[in-house]
């Protein structure tokens, strides 16, 4: 069977090449006699894939010397609770809410502190990012906390919050490697990396060395202690091995293709071949305000529960498949992240438009 091309929000495609490579080395990784999968994680062949995967990430993202890089597991969702834990000293944090990911954070930062929601986006159902230029971020908040994309309502921030000298947080799940990341406008910068980077079970966090201490709040877990990652670099306990494997392949696939300013703007073509579409379609119409479309996640429906129905059974038919859309927003969803190749979004915006002509 041939493959299909893939729009799901995650878990994602991966590269061809990264998943060829997968099944090249299943049975023996470099003539170790065995895969990766069946490796101690303290073995010497294990310390090296490790540490080659966080030396390319570094060079990939240009991470100061400054900078840990974390791969942990609990996927994105564990970070709502660890980084209030971990840096709410004031128990106070600022939160602007740009979707559902922003509002579960923001909610779950509620039980260590006073989570205020500084800004929001949910009067229009998250179909724009509120004008972050001048916020009243709280005298004695510990951090600002953004989702930087939205994959569910497929928006982005054009720009970074003005936090007036506090720590900015952000969660980057659904951009992570797209686009290049100024690492040092951050505190912590972090995704899951089932989107974009590797299969489900790995979220890396990029900290600032300052910002992991013993500090915690009181009750805080051993393994939600930046801490204690750091400290072992990553191998406090058994880590998602083979999916840090894979996640490293990728990072030299990245920078095969020639990095992230080279992957941006294939992003951007991608896109815009998406997004000038439904501008001229009679039937699909994008969701989201022009100047806040995701180049990651597109949201677009028809105005007509059926007719989306009858879109999504047929575009699966004819081998696009996940294309239907969040039940909060409903209609269809491409996400078309690095993977995703330039012809798979020229086909599917093919089987559009005839589509529209024969409905």
């Amino acid at each position: 069977m041939s493959r299909v091309y893939n729009f799901s929000a995650g878990p994602a495609m991966l590269p061809e090449e990264v998943l060829k490579t997968c099944a090249d080395e299943m049975f023996d990784y470099k003539g170790s006699g065995q895969s990766v999968m069946e490796m101690s994680h303290r073995s010497k062949v294990y310390d090296g894939i490790i540490k080659e995967a966080e030396k390319d990430f570094r060079e990939l993202v240009g991470v100061p010397d400054n900078y840990k890089v974390l791969f942990l597991q609990g996927g994105a969702s564990t970070q709502f609770a660890m980084i209030p834990m971990n840096l709410m000293k004031n128990r106070v944090a600022d939160y602007i809410v740009t979707g559902q990911w922003a509002k579960k954070a923001f909610q779950e930062a509620g039980k260590y502190g006073k989570a205020n929601k500084i800004a929001s986006s949910e009067d229009k159902t998250f179909s724009y990012i509120p004008d972050v230029s001048d916020l009243p971020i709280s005298d004695d908040a510990d951090y600002v906390y953004i989702c930087q994309n939205n994959t569910i309502y497929g928006t982005r921030f054009t720009e970074l919050p003005n936090t007036k000298g506090k720590l900015l947080v952000s969660d980057v799940s659904s951009m992570f490697l797209s686009e290049p990341h100024d690492v040092t406008k951050y505190g912590i910068m972090y995704g899951g990396v089932q989107k974009n980077v590797g299969p489900a079970g790995v979220t890396i966090v990029v900290i600032r060395d300052d910002l992991i201490t013993d500090d915690v709040l009181e009750g805080t877990p051993t393994m939600l202690k930046y801490k204690t990652h750091a400290d072992s670099d990553s191998l406090y306990n058994t880590p998602p091995a083979y999916n840090i494997y894979v996640c490293g392949l990728v990072f030299k696939w990245l920078k095969k293709q020639g990095g992230l300013e080279a992957i941006k703007a294939h992003n951007e073509k991608k896109a815009k071949i998406l997004y000038d579409f439904l501008d001229s379609s009679e039937m699909f119409k994008g969701t989201v305000e022009k100047k806040y479309r995701s180049l990651m996640n597109v949201p677009f429906v028809t105005g007509d529960d059926d007719l989306n129905a009858k879109f999504i059974k047929e575009a699966t038919d004819a081998g696009f498949v996940n294309l239907k859309g969040h039940r909060t927003v409903g209609g269809m969803r491409a996400s078309i992240y690095n993977a995703m190749p330039i012809e798979g979004v020229e086909k599917l915006v093919e089987f559009m438009r005839d589509f529209e002509k024969k409905n």
